[in-house]
């Protein structure tokens, strides 16, 4: 078989697709995988580097170390995506693709958010992460708000997470009394999906006096007078800020023609999208499922699946049910774990693990095992 899926984006779903057709093709397909950066980090890992838990060299695993049969890696800048004739130019050359995925995830937008960059911090990014490695140990007294600024935005319950770790810290550093935290959420409850999840994060709010800031958003910053200003005008003071910022489909994503409304469609039934052999997977969609890696992993199979079925002609696979499972930090070690199905019911419905040590060790065992399947360490 001499067939090319070239796969753009080395996150969750592009890792987990080019194993799952390294697996089942070996060497007989050319699969190159093109990322602009060196390494991965699961997204999970930033609130470690931010809260001085892991060092961020730790965190970081470098696609150098990726070898799977017919998977070929290239660090590269892509220029432009032709969904039309699957070509995609890079700052290093062209290529033509037989299939073509797009998983390139979504970028962040800070200018999107007046007064962020100016007054406040933001942890979605690795290096928005690293910066407030410094900046959290520096606080030590006043009020501090994590706040989403827009919607869609990856994992839901990190801003939760951020905030009963931020109380952990505190805590340990003996300043917690010195502190208040706010936490601004879009929605009516921490994990809409998942009452029971809900109903904990909100006890376990309670219990550390963290204030929850039901369905409203972050419109802007006012630095001069360290204020932050929600979309119904009302106003909290802030001395630390602790920032979502709003998300957004790469640049040269938009550029391309593949999006409507800002994201790209597919077929819930096998990812899909309107050009003929083009997938698109994960973040970058808008699929109906939250943006985390877990369901960028979900949609991956489902879209191998597809490629496989297409390549040896045998028969359609299972739809896309749109479940995964999402751990939660809820500080002193403990994770809980979120159980979410989007499409098998009439509804979104979901079930939850209470947090436990036991949850944390699954959870480092979830990593170790994606290390060891993509990349063999």
């Amino acid at each position: 078989m001499s067939a090319k899926v070239l796969v753009l984006g080395a996150g969750f779903g592009g890792l987990e697709l080019t194993s799952i057709l390294s697996d089942s093709f070996a060497d007989e397909l050319d699969l190159p995988l093109i990322d602009k950066s060196y390494h991965f980090v699961f997204g999970y890992s930033k609130l470690d580097v931010m809260f001085g838990r892991k060092p961020a060299d730790a965190v970081r695993v470098e696609y150098r170390h990726i070898a799977k049969p017919g998977v070929r890696f290239r660090q590269e800048a892509i220029t432009s995506i032709d969904p039309t004739a699957r070509r995609v130019t890079t700052d290093s050359g062209t290529y033509d693709a037989d299939v073509l995925v797009v998983a390139l995830g979504a970028d962040y937008d800070f200018e999107a958010t007046p007064g962020l960059n100016e007054g406040g911090n933001e942890f979605y990014s690795f290096a928005g992460a690293e910066r407030l490695r410094q900046v959290v140990p520096t606080f030590l007294k006043g009020r501090a708000i994590v706040g989403v600024t827009a919607t869609p935005f990856k994992c839901p319950p990190a801003p939760s997470e951020a905030a009963l770790l931020l109380h952990d810290n505190l805590t340990k550093r003996g300043v917690r009394e010195a502190c208040e935290i706010s936490v601004v959420m879009p929605f009516g409850a921490p994990v809409p999906p998942a009452p029971a999840a809900s109903r904990a994060l909100l006890a376990a709010f309670a219990e550390r006096d963290i204030k929850f800031v039901p369905n409203r958003l972050v419109r802007a910053l006012d630095p001069a007078r360290h204020v932050a200003v929600l979309d119904n005008d009302s106003e909290l003071p802030y001395d630390l800020f602790l920032g979502i910022p709003k998300h957004r489909v790469p640049d040269v994503v938009q550029s391309s023609g593949m999006t409507e409304d800002g994201w790209i469609p597919v077929s819930r039934a096998d990812l899909k999208t309107r050009f003929p052999g083009v997938y698109a997977i994960g973040d970058v969609t808008s699929v109906g499922t939250p943006k985390a890696g877990v369901f960028s992993e979900g949609a991956a199979r489902i879209a191998a699946a597809s490629i496989i079925a297409d390549l040896r002609q045998t028969e359609r696979p299972p739809a896309y049910t749109g479940a995964g499972a999402c751990y939660v930090e809820f500080g002193a070690d403990r994770v809980g774990r979120v159980d979410v199905d989007f499409f098998s019911g009439p509804s979104p419905s979901g079930s939850f693990v209470d947090p436990s040590l036991a949850v944390a060790a699954e959870k480092d065992e979830f990593g170790a095992s994606r290390r060891r399947r993509w990349f063999g360490v």
